[in-house]
């Protein structure tokens, strides 16, 4: 293998593909990540991961993919970086930590964001690759630099990702450079930017490229470049296109038209233009943009016949300009930035014809834009884009689209700013329409106009008319012709450019001709009407715009060319009716003769209209204004149209800005030898300056500038304007009233532009000459000024506040011309004429443009100005924290500007500037953040501010500051008051969590400042005299906060976030963690003033998962422990603290294991040396250790879904604080536990744990101790008075009633024989007693147990390799259960088996989990043992108060015989122990114990024999009590019994063990056999008992099933008397009961409750009935058969087929409840499960049981409903009458248990219920005996 070589270029690369490294040799690689390489060897690369260079390895060179680099040296090391711009950088880095965070957004199923993340991806990609091209135009490149940014910024702000601040140009701004508070600003401007891009996207407006809209709307001008690529449709003629920009809602054209014209054949007419078709729409401003729609319209008119369809060319007329048809493309929201358009996209225009030849195009139009229709795939393909700017700035920056080849089609009128130099003399005219007579044709005129511009000579000017931009001028133009139009409307727009000087001889003359579709007679045609207007009044004003109704003359063709005839005659309507209203009678004839008309005659039958626009620069249509214009003309009219100035439309006068400004100032210079004219012109100037500061023509600010610096040439107006201004500063100054100085000082900053100018052009004009008189008016004019300050004039206090506001707009331009010192000197004083408590506002606001001028740049300025700015400041700023939001806020601003100014490098020397802050203001600075409110708006300036002081601060600044102080208590104040102020803001930053920059870079400042101050307390208060213990303490608890804080806990941060911090900032926990340290040591003897106290701080520290500080850090502990042992001889106030605030901290994220090991090594090292410490020293360490073990285990599954986890870890640890006699931690994690239940709504298991707290309390009157404080109880008889409340309550939720009347005895005694409350007591019995009556009445289902082993390595400690015993929950399914289980832990696997799984898959790495149901184990309490008790209470604990449990699994053993599979089905039964009884403060307890028993064959046969037949009476007491249930469950049963399948029923047992081989074989299993015998023999009356209850129920078309089913029965039981003899029931005599009635209770239940032995859920009836309800086949109809008795028991016989079955009915009385006898240890196995009676009966509501009445039965409560009252029915046999004495046999006849203690085997335990029942009748057979029969009976007891 070739050697490893290090790479010369291959240097840095991106991976292409994943990699799984295998072994340690190999580096794992994710797609995407960034690699830096170093060797390279036969096709791999050794490197490491730029996210983590301490992670070495090699990786394959093809999943590489290189990047060119710039590597650069710092100090011996080298820096790798991509050779790429740092945009693309900006966006790869963006791109790779937004795909983490996207992956982990699809993993927790946020699919919403996922996709929005996907998107913002996509187009990051998409335009990160345009990036990377190269080939974007520098304009692009911008718009495009500014789209990414945004999106950027968006994408992590909605990641809540941390905010990126740039500089203007899109850059991110480095916190090195950038000034405090310029970083603060830049956060401002950047969270305003994204917030509102954030309610763009919210609220639809746009969807996307925000920059695009923002840039629109920032620029006054707009532009649409529209690239004509192609025209399809079918003519075959040529065509003029003339496409504009319209109105759809005013109906108007807003723009110039462009003219495209279009060849036959397809082509541009000039083939030189094909492919360059292009131009720009420009001059649009934002009114324009404002309109609702603006759509791009193309009028398409053909050139040729009158009609296409004439197929003769030779005779027909050609060159008609006909109308053909209109294109139309709504563009609002492309030209508003809406949507983005790229130059290379083609937009598709649909065409649409004109219907009838004689449509209007206009009409058309407004059809087509109100209404679309199909285009039939004709129209125009067009490239739009919406540009930013005038056409010179577009020119500029989009020099690829538009150049000077490139059509400018003007808009309609002025833009929005008309710059000086924009020359335009363009008078726009619209033919409106006409009305033509048709005279003497039959038909309507094909009417065309023809228009030309004439002089006064009648001459036609020359290529005076403009058809459209891009088309040549003409000299004349022809109108479109519509086919016999009465009254044609052409609506087309032409321009018409002349010269200026030969305007006013100009005039328009239009000749309207008759148009023949056949050459022949159109040649004859001749011009039938004329029409003039001329473009100038005769005085001197233009036309108007608007709309003008033209004179239509009549007369020869050539009289009506000749001028003479008709220029002297009236041209339009209006204007012939006001000089000829004489003659109106004569004009309503149909033509008549104008004297001078020369032969002309107006025809009144004819008319037309046009409308005009004038855009001229040169040209007014205000009469006062071209006199002011012109005013040399007139000099006699002067004054009146200087005064006439000021109401003239503002709009006209900006218009003419340049020439009227030109016009003052000649005035001004031509009458510099007076003052005649001067306040005239100063007034109109400031009449102008008024205009332009109006908001509505606040664009000419430009135009104002622009004149001033380039066009303004008054060299002496500066003298008359500080003249005038001077004037009349000093009236306001005395009081006098002076009505323009308001609007004068307004207009100051223009007025000193005009002044400064004009100086500068005279200085360079003479030379320089008269400076020093310059500087001596200005001085004066200061001087009138501050005159005017100093009044307290009502009169001036207007103007003073406008003086503060205005006189800042002057410096720049004044210090141009005076020197800057002077100014500053009279600016101080300025201010200083200013009372201190007057204006303060106004004073501030004008302080801050002074220092945002250049004038406070300099140093001499500051020098003069800042000590005047400081005291005004420490005025403010000392109430800052009560007085007006404004004045707060620009008190901070201004100091906010003068500290950022005092950061930059060109502004000279600044340290004495910052000292005099530091002195002036920190400290009310501070004083002002403590007296602020968090919610302040103002806090965060404040804090910024703050900042920016120390940040400017060097070490001599912080030196003099602290020799300020005179007191050392002054200092020690000082100090407290930062550490305090530091601590809060650490604590909880002002700004936004996403401000990361700002943070980090406060961070930075605040460390500097603690440590300086830590420095000084090094100096002044160590020493035993001067120690300052509380100082200490702050400063110990402010470091720690600081490295303890959110912001520099670096193992929260993402690969990218870390490197970025660090590479910038360092581990700043690093510095301090390493100073606390240092002084810790240094403290000495005072060290044990801060034990305890600061052993959580010191704890929170070292839990920083950095191990050399931890490494640092920790001997601390060591060192308290000594310092404490030394002083006290223990350190238990040491080993307190730690273990509670260990808890505290490792359950808020801190520690770790190698914390934990860290911990334990350094402390025994420390310990090593000290023999005395040792042994307390290692038992510390195992006691905290044991605890970080428990805590860990807690807090990694503290957030787990799992709630059994987390409520596992929380019972480990509070058993481990009981342990080690922690109460108060133990009481704290059992509420922590409590809750844990609540959630999961486990309330008994609630109640268990509140149960631990409550039996610390004694009933007693002492006071609580701190950690029993609950709900502010005092006394603990108190306390645990109220926590028995609230247990009973959850024990009560729980339905577990027993152990609440527990409590509620406890209770009753202490309010009976301790408080003597009897109110209490009688309100707790009354509780009580609803306790039992719920025992007795309502249904408690009864929950299933599931064992559950988790094996497996993969498991923590306290899961692995154990089994859980889990109590289910009401209904609870074990799929169910398990589903749940498993997805707990979804890489588990299922283990299918129940058998203990072997070391191979307890050792495995993996997750394997077992899950089974078990039985629980009856333990009879002793106070029910040998008792009759209801089988309500037993069913309770049945399934509660149970430690052990049952599995049964059966097997195989011996030869299997086919025929009888149950000679060998034994059965493997496990029996599991939990560590404590079940339920318990958890649902579930560690399996502690296991034990294995077998059950043999025959041990399973009788448990099946039983089983059954304790189903059959189960389902009798269940039929007997609810005769609604559904037959079927019955039908089933009986049949599967009394007609089994082939061997089945019990035939299989008698084969398998009824032989005589078994009995040799077995001899020991004899009474077992003569058990399964008697079980068989009881089955017989059971049968019969069901059969005849199914005879009562069973329905018509199953009584065939039915008689089958009797007719087996008579066969089985024939068979089963002949060989194990004949049983019956007992006769049981009515027992009467020695306590009271009651009335709950008056229902008899059932017969015998089995179903509860058997895992039903209750043993009671389950749906009750009124007596009413019962239909006559019911059992109460039964009286007829078997009559009710009130006092002794009637019999009747029933045949049973040939059987005769005796039924005994039972006394009417009020029954118990249905009781049975109860062995101590119940087991059973069910081989055959019955399944459920119905869904109707599994989950029935419980139920109340009453007595009937005669009428309806009484509901008991709300929920029950009544049932009739049944009899109990006692199924017996006919039998011996010895059997019927018996003494067994004459038991009470209600059903009941007695309790027996037994300690016999599992194997003899199980004795069938029903023997203690019935007992066995001798059989004739031989094999049974009676005194067998009775041994057997006798077994049970």
């Amino acid at each position: 293998m070739a050697p490893w070589t290090r790479t010369a270029t291959e240097r840095y690369g991106v991976v292409k593909w994943n990699f799984v490294g295998k072994g340690k040799q190999q580096l794992s690689l994710e797609v995407g990540d960034a690699v830096q390489i170093q060797e390279v060897c036969d096709g791999w690369y050794r490197g490491h991961l730029v996210r983590n260079n301490a992670q070495w390895g090699v990786f394959p060179a093809s999943f590489i993919h290189l990047k060119q680099v710039v590597i650069e040296k710092q100090g011996d090391e080298e820096v790798v970086m991509s050779a790429e711009m740092p945009l693309v950088k900006e966006v790869t880095t963006t791109l790779r930590e937004w795909g983490s965070i996207w992956k982990q957004l699809f993993v927790a199923n946020k699919l919403r964001r996922v996709k929005q993340v996907q998107r913002l991806m996509w187009e990051l990609m998409e335009w990160r690759s345009q990036l990377l091209s190269g080939t974007l135009p520098s304009d692009e490149f911008k718009e495009l630099k500014q789209k990414v940014t945004s999106k950027i910024d968006y994408g992590n702000k909605i990641l809540e990702l941390d905010q990126v601040v740039r500089d203007d140009n899109g850059n991110i701004l480095d916190p090195e450079r950038a000034s405090v508070i310029s970083l603060f600003r830049a956060h401002e401007e950047a969270a305003a930017k994204i917030n509102e891009r954030i309610k763009e996207e919210q609220s639809n407006i746009q969807t996307d490229h925000s920059g695009i809209s923002a840039r629109i709307q920032s620029s006054p001008t707009h532009s649409l470049y529209v690239f004509v690529r192609n025209f399809v449709c079918r003519i075959g003629e040529d065509s003029d296109l003339f496409m504009s920009l319209y109105d759809p809602v005013k109906q108007s054209i807003i723009s110039e038209n462009y003219l495209v014209r279009w060849g036959s054949k397809g082509f541009p007419k000039e083939i030189d233009m094909l492919n360059n078709l292009k131009v720009v729409f420009t001059d649009l401003g934002n009114k324009d943009l404002g309109r609702e729609k603006i759509y791009l319209i193309c009028q398409i008119v053909r050139v040729g016949r009158m009609d296409l369809k004439e197929t003769n060319n030779k005779k027909s007329t050609q060159g008609l300009r006909r109308p053909f048809g209109v294109a139309v493309m709504d563009i609002s929201d492309l030209i508003k930035g809406k949507v983005e358009c790229d130059e290379e996209k083609q937009f598709f225009i649909p065409f649409f014809p004109v219907v009838a030849e004689n449509d209007f195009l206009h009409s058309l139009l407004n059809k087509v834009t109100a209404s679309r229709g199909d285009s039939g795939g004709q129209g125009l393909w067009v490239t739009l884009k919406a540009l930013v700017g005038d056409i010179v700035q577009i020119r500029k920056e989009y020099p690829h689209l538009v150049d000077r080849s490139t059509v400018v089609a003007r808009k309609l009128g002025f833009p929005e700013i008309i710059m000086p130099g924009d020359v335009r003399n363009d008078i726009y005219l619209t033919l409106q329409g006409g009305d033509f007579d048709k005279y003497n044709k039959t038909t309507q005129k094909n009417v065309e106009v023809i228009m030309w511009v004439c002089d006064e000579e009648g001459k036609v000017i020359q290529n005076s008319i403009c058809l459209g931009a891009g088309d040549k001028v003409v000299s004349e133009y022809r109108s479109v012709i519509y086919y016999q139009i009465k009254q044609p409307r052409w609506m087309e727009t032409i321009k018409v450019a002349v010269s200026l000087e030969e305007m006013h001889k100009i005039h328009l003359r239009f000749m309207f001709r008759h148009r023949s579709s056949q050459e022949s007679k159109d040649k004859s045609e001749k011009n039938f009407a004329m029409a003039f207007v001329r473009l100038m009044k005769e005085d001197g004003t233009v036309l108007q715009d608007g709309l003008h109704d033209l004179i239509v003359f009549k007369g020869d063709s050539k009289r009506m060319e000749d001028v003479n005839c008709y220029l002297s005659l009236p041209s339009t309507r209006n204007q012939h009716g006001d000089a000829h209203a004489h003659k109106a009678a004569a004009l309503s004839r149909s033509s008549s003769n104008l004297s001078g008309g020369g032969g002309l005659s107006v025809s009144s039958r004819d008319s037309f209209s046009i409308s005009t626009l004038v855009c001229s620069t040169k040209l007014t249509q205000n009469v006062g204004l071209l006199g002011l214009l012109k005013w040399r003309t007139r000099p006699e009219l002067l004054r009146e149209n200087l005064e006439k100035l000021k109401i003239i439309d503002g709009e006209e006068v900006v218009k003419f800005l340049q020439d009227t400004l030109d016009a003052l100032f000649n005035i001004m210079m031509e009458h510099s030898q007076t003052d005649d004219y001067d306040i005239l012109v100063f007034d109109a100037l400031i009449h102008i300056i008024g205009l332009i500061a109006d908001r509505k023509f606040q664009h000419f600010n430009t135009v104002l500038e622009a004149y001033i610096k380039q066009h303004f040439s008054a060299t002496l107006a500066y003298k008359k304007l500080m003249s005038v201004l001077k004037r009349y500063l000093d009236v306001s100054g005395r009081g006098e009233q002076c009505e323009p100085i308001l609007r004068t000082l307004k207009a100051l900053e223009y007025i000193f532009k005009f002044i400064v100018r004009s100086r500068m052009l005279y200085s360079q004009l003479y030379e320089g000459k008269e400076q020093a008189e310059f500087e001596e008016s200005l001085r004066k004019l200061f001087e009138s000024i501050n005159s005017m300050m100093k009044t307290d004039y009502t009169t001036t206090l207007l103007l003073r506040v406008a003086a503060l506001k205005y006189l800042p707009t002057v410096l720049h331009d004044v210090e141009k011309v005076f020197d800057a010192k002077l100014l500053s000197e009279h600016l101080r004083d300025f201010y200083s004429c200013i009372p201190p408590e007057k204006l303060q506002k106004q004073k501030v606001a004008s302080m801050t443009e002074i220092v945002s001028s250049q004038l406070f740049q300099r140093q001499e300025c500051r020098d003069v100005l800042l000590p005047m700015m400081l005291r005004e400041l420490s005025r403010a700023l000392a109430s800052l924290a009560d007085g007006p939001h404004d004045e707060r806020r620009n008190s901070l601003e201004l100091l906010n500007n003068i500290l950022e100014v005092l950061s930059r490098d060109n502004v000279g020397e600044t340290f004495q500037h910052i000292q005099d802050i530091v002195v002036s203001l920190l400290r009310i600075i501070n004083r002002t953040f403590i007296t602020m409110g968090r919610e302040h708006a103002l806090i965060s300036r404040v804090v910024a501010c703050m900042t920016a002081i120390l940040s400017q601060m060097d070490d001599r600044h912080y030196a003099r500051y602290i020799e300020t102080f005179a007191a050392s208590s002054d200092l020690v104040d000082f100090l407290m008051e930062s550490f305090l102020l530091f601590k809060d803001l650490i604590g909880k930053h002002v700004y936004p969590s996403d401000w990361m920059a700002m943070i980090m870079v406060q961070n930075r400042v605040f460390l500097r400042a603690i440590n300086t101050y830590a420095d000084t307390m090094n100096q002044k208060f160590l020493n035993n005299n001067d120690f300052e213990v509380q100082l200490w303490n702050n400063y110990f608890h402010l470091a720690v906060a600081f490295i303890t804080q959110e912001s520099l806990q670096l193992q929260h941060f993402s690969p990218t976030k870390r490197n970025k911090i660090l590479a910038k900032y360092g581990d700043m926990r690093e510095l301090i963690g390493f100073a606390i340290r240092d002084i810790w040591y240094k403290l000495g003897s005072h060290k044990i003033c801060f034990i305890p106290g600061m052993v959580g701080p010191i704890l929170e520290m070292t839990l920083i998962p950095e191990e050399e500080l931890r490494r640092a850090t920790i001997p601390i502990f060591f060192d308290m422990i000594t310092c404490e042992h030394a002083h006290s001889g223990n350190f238990h106030k040491f080993e307190n603290e730690i273990i509670l605030k260990l808890d505290h901290e490792v359950e808020g994220g801190g520690g770790d294991e190698q914390y934990m090991q860290l911990l334990e090594t350094i402390l025994l090292d420390c310990a090593s040396e000290k023999l005395t410490l040792r042994p307390e020293v290692q038992h510390f360490v195992t006691l905290v250790k044991g605890l970080l073990v428990r805590l860990l285990d807690y807090r990694a599954v503290m957030n787990d879904e799992s709630r059994n986890n987390r409520m596992s870890c929380t019972v480990n640890l509070l058993n481990f604080y009981k342990d080690i006699n922690r109460e108060g931690m133990y009481i704290r994690y059992l509420y922590k536990l409590r809750d844990l239940h609540l959630e999961g709504e486990n309330y008994t298991e609630a109640a268990y744990t509140l149960l631990l707290h409550s039996r610390l309390l004694k009933w007693a009157d002492e006071m609580c101790s701190p950690q029993f404080e609950y709900r502010g109880s005092q006394t603990q008889r108190q306390l645990k008075e109220t926590l028995y409340d609230t247990i009973i309550d959850y024990f009560d939720k729980g339905k577990m009633w027993e152990e609440a009347i527990t409590l509620c005895k406890e209770l009753a005694e202490q309010y009976e024989n301790e408080i003597f409350d009897y109110e209490l007591l009688s309100k707790r019995l009354e509780k009580q007693a609803k306790f039992y009556e719920n025992i007795m009445k309502i249904l408690r289902p009864k929950p299933d147990y599931f064992a559950v082993g988790y094996y497996g390595q993969g498991y923590p400690p306290f899961l692995r390799n154990k089994v859980f015993i889990h109590r289910g929950k009401e209904y609870e399914r074990r799929e169910d259960f398990q589903n749940q289980l498993m997805s707990q832990f979804p890489s588990a696997v299922r283990l299918n088996t129940t058998t203990l799984p072997g070391d191979d898959i307890r050792n495995s790495p993996l997750q394997y989990i077992q899950c089974f149901t078990v039985k629980s184990v009856l333990e009879i309490p002793p106070r029910l043992r040998n008792k009759p008790v209801p089988d309500q209470i037993i069913n309770f604990y049945k399934s509660n108060y149970v430690q052990r449990f049952h599995y049964s699994r059966p097997v195989r053993k011996g030869p299997v015989d086919p025929n009888n599979e149950f000679v060998s089905m034994w059965i493997e039964r496990t029996t599991f122990t939990t560590v404590y009884k079940l339920p318990g403060i958890l649902r579930w307890f560690e399996a502690t114990d296991m034990k294995h028993t077998t059950l043999s064959p025959l041990e399973n046969a009788i448990e099946t024999m039983e089983s059954t037949n304790e189903k059959i009476l189960t389902m009798i007491n269940q039929y007997q009590a609810d005769w609604t249930l559904p037959i079927n469950p019955l039908s089933m049963l009986l049949n599967g019994i009394v007609d089994p399948a082939v061997m089945g029923g019990f035939a299989k047992y008698e084969k398998a063990f009824f032989t005589d081989e078994y009995n040799q074989q077995h001899p020991e299993d004899r009474d077992k056999l003569m058990r399964l015998k008697d079980l068989i023999a009881w089955q017989i009356p059971l049968l019969g008992g069901g059969i005849y209850l199914h005879g009562k129920r069973v329905m018509d078309d199953l009584r065939p099933f039915h008689e089958r089913m009797e007719e087996c029965f008579k066969q089985l039981k024939k068979k089963v008397e002949k060989e194990y003899g004949v049983r019956e029931l007992p006769e049981m005599d009515n027992r009467k009961s020695s306590r009271p009635r009651s009335v709950l209770r008056t229902f008899r239940q059932s017969v015998i409750s089995i179903s509860s032995l058997q895992g039903s859920e209750c043993g009671t009836p389950t749906k009750l009935h009124a007596d009413r309800d019962i239909p006559p086949d019911s059992p109460s109809s039964w009286n007829s058969t078997l009559p009710r008795s009130s006092g002794s028991v009637s019999e009747g016989v029933v045949t049973v087929g040939d059987a005769e079955v005796k039924l005994r009915k039972s006394k009417k009385k009020k029954k118990r409840s249905s009781m049975i006898f109860i062995t101590e240890e119940r087991e059973r196995t069910q081989t055959l499960d019955c399944k459920r009676m119905s869904k109707k009966q599994e989950f029935r509501s419980d139920t109340n049981l009453a007595d009937p009445n005669e009428g309806n039965v009484s509901l008991t409560n709300a929920n029950s409903r009544s049932l009739p009252a049944i009899t109990g029915l006692s199924l017996a046999v006919l039998g011996g009458a010895e059997e019927v004495d018996s003494v067994r046999a004459r038991r009470d006849s209600k059903s009941m248990s007695v309790c027996v203690t037994s300690d016999r085997t599992a194997d003899r335990r199980s004795k069938g219920v029903i023997n203690l029942f019935f007992k066995s009748k001798s059989s004739k057979s031989d094999d049974v005996k009676p005194s067998d029969s009775a041994k057997g009976s006798a077994n049970h007891f």
